[in-house]
């Protein structure tokens, strides 16, 4: 008999921040990503913080993402897991309620949870492994013993053929499927499930979300409000 499942994206739907972020910052201040990486890290950050621009935090995404790549040639393999360990000892337990009870309630109803995520995939195997996922994606960067290669395959690139390749491989039952994602690079996976759940998202996940009926989920301090679509607008469920 064919499992229903759930997926999961992790960074700001699970945990309360984006580990990729989280580890390129420690290598950034412990020196390995180059002289001026936690600077210019810095300035991008506090553009995102200042709300300079709608695309701020975008902006400040794509150059940590280029300030780390820029670093992979004299990056070595033994310093990124060193900060892996530390980025999850840290982050591993500081999740939302609403996504960590989610989890736990779907596991005891013979769910098979898949967790599909832009971050590495170190820290993505990490998080699967902490919360009892069954399969899980993630950003995948080439390394030989002692070097990246420079080569990548990206976990948040295309989420829908990723989920139907994982949706194939376990077999697994659409119906009463259920997706939940934080941004619009989610909304493609969530297009394939019975249950797609926007939580707290981001202005264009929101948009999607409103044009397709989608629930929509914000979790603000100790507070989860859980919206229903209702005609044209939204009601608290």
């Amino acid at each position: 008999m064919k499992k229903p499942f759930a997926v999961f994206d992790i960074d700001g739907t699970l945990i309360r921040w984006q580990l990729y972020h989280a580890v390129v910052q420690k290598l950034a201040s412990a020196g390995h990503l180059g002289p001026d990486a936690l600077k210019t890290l810095h300035n991008a950050r506090m553009r995102w913080k200042n709300r300079e621009h709608k695309e701020a935090f975008h902006d400040y995404e794509r150059t940590l993402i280029q300030t780390y790549e820029d670093a992979l040639p004299d990056l070595k393999p033994q310093d990124f897991d060193t900060y892996v360990e530390q980025v999850i000892t840290e982050y591993k337990d500081q999740v939302y309620t609403y996504t960590r009870d989610l989890i736990q309630s779907l596991k005891k109803q013979g769910y098979m949870l898949l967790a599909i995520s832009g971050s590495h995939e170190e820290l993505v195997r990490a998080i699967a492994m902490h919360y009892g996922f069954d399969d899980f994606v993630g950003t995948q960067y080439n390394r030989t013993t002692d070097a990246f290669s420079g080569e990548k395959k990206l976990g948040s690139a295309d989420k829908k053929s990723i989920l139907q390749q994982l949706i194939a491989k376990h077999s697994l039952n659409t119906k009463d499927s259920i997706a939940v994602g934080d941004s619009l690079s989610d909304a493609a996976m969530m297009e394939l499930v019975d249950k797609p759940i926007a939580f707290n998202p981001d202005q264009k996940l929101y948009s999607r979300a409103r044009e397709s009926s989608w629930n929509i989920v914000i979790e603000r301090k100790n507070v989860i409000y859980e919206m229903e679509p209702h005609g044209t607008t939204y009601i608290l469920a």
